[in-house]
Parts: structure tokens; sequence; C-alpha cells
């Protein structure tokens, strides 16, 4: 039995020095909290919109493939819906999967009246591709491969328009620290009754924002679209600000967590060695849509005989295929090849693609590119229901830092930008409704038991080292014990000088409390993957190689309030 996991409930800052207020608070600026702030917009008086980088900065814009919706005539919602349910092997919330098919194409028509330029055909149809683990062309793009970039592009010109407005404010360049919360417990999603409510946030603004140092922002609503936790690996194709914050402060608050340990590795990242870090350039899965083959280094095509669709399988068979080949070739890589399809098709199809390889000096036109698995994306997140709505009352999750279910055990292709879309819509209707009911009331925040504490900013890397190895594409009981010793081992108390020997204690910072993040966020996703004795989707152990029927459910976990984190199968 592995010793319980002590975590800290609330991170070390300074006291606030200034406070605002608002209706509601959405943090984030991708897809899902662009939407969301402008829906909100015109359904309540006031809308704060705090975001990591600048306004256009969000996590979409990296997204080189498309969004998915059944859009054409040949097409339907229910068979993109039977598509995610079999990527998602056999743990997606079937609920919010019909919701995401059945209103996502409206959605998307709605992102074409905003603005967004999506690829048009000779006729000036929508140009629909397909992706792996789709059995239906329903994939729009814009700009061949660079989607998320025309949509916040669109997005945010909507935004600047009304940036003027009093009835929206935006603070950029701003870490969300904390989350502030009332008294009562966390109970589950459905009565409200006297449970705990999210108040606002704390956070940090660097000199270039709106608003300087450590703040209070009081709130009746605050809605996390964070993105992702790539930063807790060595290598991922994530931006550097994915440090998994909105988790972290979710998990603080004690909101229930859920399929943390469904990591997606994208098969196809350049590989630039074993040196390599930090962000790392993705070869979306689109170019294998367009018939590009993986080859191993023997120059081997090996996916047709892993599965019917080669290189069009659901994402994690092809990042285990690619693992164990690279096993059994004694190569930390393989090749995408793509040099039948020609080269002025790879130009104009892949545009960035194309530019980003060469400036890393590979031309795909011309030669096989080295690629390997990567993490990419992280289907578990804040346990939501239907609209958004978390554990902790009037605080809402959406896009990748929310577990809605869509997921289950692995992201179907292009489904991500859909979700973001689709649960930003249904998180400000709700939050609309419930504050025209008087359901949100502004509540008072109260210090939360437990320990406070820091990670020092220095330890980030070993932090990485320890998740990639223990928690990483392929995991055991074994790794998996010994990444949650090391991660136990991280000082979270490095705040207070005597912590360390020689006073070099942590200081209350940016890079400290994104630090801190990193760890929290390691330790819980190990501790879920640990809990899970199986193989499913985006988690693989190679002691349970097999799926097991009674592993059909959600792996939970919560932090109480004295800081002891409970990893739970409620259902099984």
């Amino acid at each position: 039995m592995s010793a319980p996991v002590t975590l800290v409930t609330t991170l070390a800052a300074p006291e606030p020095g200034w406070t605002a207020e608002a209706d509601v608070i959405v943090v984030g600026s991708g897809i899902a909290g662009l939407t969301a702030a402008l829906e909100l917009r015109s359904r309540v008086p006031r809308v704060l919109l705090v975001t990591k980088g600048e306004l256009a900065s969000g996590s979409t814009v990296w997204a080189q493939g498309g969004i998915a919706a059944a859009l054409a005539p040949s097409d339907s919602p229910a068979a993109h819906l039977e598509d995610t349910l079999v990527a998602g092997a056999g743990v997606c919330d079937p609920r919010a999967v019909e919701v995401l098919v059945t209103e996502g194409p409206a959605r998307v028509r709605e992102l074409v009246a905003l603005g967004a330029h999506f690829d048009t055909d000779g006729g000036g149809e929508m140009s629909l591709t397909r992706e792996g683990g789709h059995h239906a062309d329903r994939i729009a793009h814009a700009g061949g491969d660079a989607t998320g970039a025309e949509i916040s592009r669109a997005l945010v010109a909507q935004l600047e328009a009304v940036r003027n407005d009093p009835g929206i404010e935006i603070i950029e360049h701003a870490l969300v620290i904390d989350l502030l919360t009332s008294e009562g417990p966390v109970t589950p999603l459905t009565p409200d009754g006297d449970r705990r409510a999210v108040c606002g946030v704390t956070l940090h603004v660097r000199g270039a924002g709106s608003r300087d140092g450590v703040g209070a922002a009081r709130a009746r609503a605050v809605v996390l679209a964070t993105g992702g936790i790539g930063q807790i690996y060595v290598s991922s194709t994530n931006p550097p600000q994915a440090t998994g914050d909105g988790i972290a402060a979710a998990l603080r608050a004690g909101a229930p967590l859920g399929d943390l340990e469904f990591v997606q590795f994208h098969p196809t990242v350049l590989w630039l060695g074993s040196g390599a870090r930090g962000q790392l350039t993705l070869i979306s899965e689109a170019v294998r849509g367009e018939g590009a083959y993986l080859i191993d280094t023997d120059g081997h095509r090996f996916m047709p005989a892993v599965h019917e669709m080669a290189e069009l399988a659901p994402r994690d068979v092809v990042a285990h295929a690619i693992v164990r080949q690279m096993a059994k070739t004694g190569s930390d890589h393989v090749f995408l090849d793509a040099r039948h399809l020609g080269a002025d098709f790879l130009r104009k199809r892949f545009p960035t693609i194309t530019e980003r390889l060469l400036a890393q000096g590979f031309d795909i036109t011309e030669e096989p590119v080295p690629v390997a698995p990567a993490q990419h994306y992280h289907s578990g997140g804040v346990i939501t229901n239907l609209d958004g709505r978390s554990g902790v009352r009037g605080l809402y999750a959406i896009g990748e830092v929310a577990c809605t279910g869509v997921h289950g055990a692995n992201r179907l292709a292009s489904n991500s930008l859909l979700e973001g879309l689709v649960f930003a819509h249904r998180a400000a209707e709700d939050i609309a409704a419930r504050m025209a009911a008087g359901e949100l009331p502004l509540k008072e925040p109260v210090t939360r038991t437990g320990p406070t504490g820091l990670v020092m900013a220095a330890t980030r890397s070993r932090i990485q080292r320890v998740t990639t190895d223990g928690s990483g594409v392929l995991r055991s009981a074994e790794t998996l014990a010994l990444a949650a010793r090391k991660l136990a081992a991280v000082r979270t108390d490095a705040n207070l000088p005597e912590a360390i020997a020689g006073d070099l204690s942590a200081q209350p910072q940016t890079a400290e409390w994104e630090t801190s993040n990193v760890h929290q966020v390691a330790s819980v996703l190990t501790a879920a993957a640990a809990l899970r004795t199986e193989s499913r989707g985006g988690h693989f152990r190679t002691d349970f190689p097999a799926p097991d029927p009674s592993w059909e459910c959600r792996v939970v976990v919560q932090l109480d309030d004295d800081g002891t984190l409970t990893v739970t199968a409620p259902n099984r």
C-alpha cells in the first residue's frame, strides 16, 4: 500500500494589494475562454477575462488540426457519436458526447458568422477532410494547417471590438494563484444546498497587465478555461504556459477531478534528439489523413499490421505501436514519410508545418521526417456536468481543463476545439439563467484550512523527468511507485526560510507558483494511474496490458480540507 499523498491547499502569496469585482470571471483565452467571455458579455452585467499572456496567446493558436463536426449531408451526428465512443474506449459519458455532436454543427456555423474563414472547395462549400478514428470526412480546416490560429483571430477580433465596453474588463499577463472559496463542504454536482461556493480568485499581474502585483477579484461565478498540463512532462506540444494552473487551483479548492490518468501522447512530434526540451513541433494527424506513412528506421511500414485503419487508427494505438516499434529496432524515433504526396500538394495543404520543419532543418517534401510520441492533450480534469458545473458551487470548467466525459480514455482527433466551443456556450447560458434566478449570490471568502506552501522553481526539470519516466507513454506499478516516492520527496514548504539549508527558500512569484502547480498535477495524475490496474486509451500499463471490463468507470481524486488526497473509483 502506497503512503498517503498530502498536498498544500493554498499557495503562499502576498496579501492582495488591490481588489476588483465582477459577476463572472473567465480564466483563459483559448477557444473556450474567448467564447465564454463573448457569450457572457451579452448575458450578465460585468465580465472579467483573465489571461496568462496576451489575449491572442491561448493554446488554441497552436491547433494545426481542424474542428470536427457532422457538416456534410452524407455525415450525421450519430456517426460522429459512434466514432467518439469507440475512441473513448468504454469510459465516455454518452450524454456528453451526444451534446457535443448534436450541438457542434450549429456552433461551427456560428464561428463562420463571427468571421472565421474555413477552407472551401471550388464550389464555395466548406472543405472537409478525415483524421484518425473518423469514418467520415468531417474535419474543417482553416489555412490548411492553421485552424486554431484562425479561430483565435476571429474570436479575439470580436473581443477587441468591445474591449472598451464597461461591461467587460480584460486583464492580460495575469496568473491565477488560487480560487477564493466560502465555508461549506464540497458535495456532488447536483443539489446546491449550503455547499462550498467559489467567491473569486487571487491573481498576480505582471507589469504589462492593466493592474500590477497580487490582487483579489471577487465574483459570483468563475469559469476555468486554462487549457492543458503539458509542462509536467519533459517534452510536449503544449505552449510554455500549460502548467496545469486551473486543475491545480480547482484541486486545492476541493473540486473533484476525474480521468487524470488518460494522457494523449501525439504520435508524430518532430524528434530532435534525447536532449530536446519544452514545446516541440507537432506534425498534424491531418498529414497522415492525407496519406503519409509511418516507417521505422529500417524503412519498414508497420501500422497496417497493427490496426485495420493503419496510420489512421486512434492516437493511442498509433503512439503505442511507435513505442513498440522503436523498442524492436533499438531506435528512439521512427519516420513520417509524405514524399509520395508531392511537393506542391504538401506546400499548399500544410504551409505552416512545411515552414516550421524547414526552420528545423527538415524538408518534408524530400525526406522522411523523424518523429516520436510526445505529450499532447489531457482527457481528464475538473469533473463537470453537461453545463460545465463543477463540485464547487459557482465554479465552472470548460475546454481541456474540464472532464466532461466527452473524451473518455482517448480524445478523438479534432474533438477538442469543438468541446471548448460547445460547452462554453452551455456554461454561459447556465450561469446567466442561475444568476437571473438568484442562485449564485456573492459569498464571503474564508481562509481554507490545511497547509500553505510553495515548491522551488529549480525543481521543475526534476519533476518533469520523474513524471515522464514514471507516468509517461508506458507505465507500470514499479515506475508509478517510484515516481510517487520521488514526487512526495519534493519540498512543498520551500516558502519557509528554515525549510532549506542555507536559506535557499522560494519566493512567492510566477515561476514558483507554476512549479507548485506542475508538482500537484504530476502527483495526482500519478496516483490515479497507479489505481487503474489495466490499459485503456491514453493509459497503458505494461504490467496490465489488456483492458479490464470492471474498469469501465472513472477514477476520481479530491483533496480533503487537511490536504490529504483521496483516490477512488466510486462506480467500480
